[in-house]
């Protein structure tokens, strides 16, 4: 199989579920898939107890349980981030997953948490036969001329507009 490079983006709810249901489909096709989450706390998610359960795939998060000021990252937020790319890096180049998502990296470069360049160097070097998703808001536009695949998910209405906050198991 040759992998693509996939990206979901946006300011619509919907990218991270999006790139999961792709890694429930490769999991029934017997697909080894990681899912690789930047500035996300793995025990504040519904998503990273469900993954769990399920054969053929591994997630790995990398955050706090509180949200990233992104106005003032802590210095520990910063290396959580560049740790997610680390493994990233790493988990690409040992070429053990049909399925590789990074999910939320794109805010991670929005906010310049991680450098541009190495994500850049992490896209062009990915093996043949690896199908990569990045998710996030704000995809950088550099990352997107790269991609083969882009969807944008748009926001038209969200329940926060009439204050209903998120909710677990749904949202989170």
């Amino acid at each position: 199989m040759k992998g693509l490079i996939q990206i979901y983006t946006g300011n619509g709810k919907g990218k991270s579920t999006a790139a999961y249901g792709l890694a429930l489909r490769a999991s029934g096709r017997g697909l080894k898939t990681i899912i690789i989450q930047f500035l996300k706390c793995g025990n504040c998610y519904g998503e990273h107890f469900a993954f769990e359960k399920i054969e053929n795939i591994d997630i790995k998060s990398f955050g706090k349980p509180e949200f990233v000021n992104f106005k003032n990252p802590s210095k520990g937020d910063i290396e959580l981030a560049n740790e997610a790319l680390e493994f990233s890096e790493k988990t690409l180049n040992e070429s053990k997953y049909d399925l590789v998502i990074l999910d939320e990296i794109n805010i991670a470069l929005h906010f310049k948490l991680i450098q541009l360049e190495r994500v850049i160097n992490l896209l062009k070097s990915k093996p043949e036969n690896v199908e990569l998703i990045l998710t996030g808001r704000s995809a950088p536009k550099e990352i997107i001329e790269i991609a083969d695949l882009v969807s944008e998910i748009v926001e038209i209405k969200h329940p926060y507009q009439k204050g209903i906050n998120a909710r677990e198991g749904i949202e989170y």
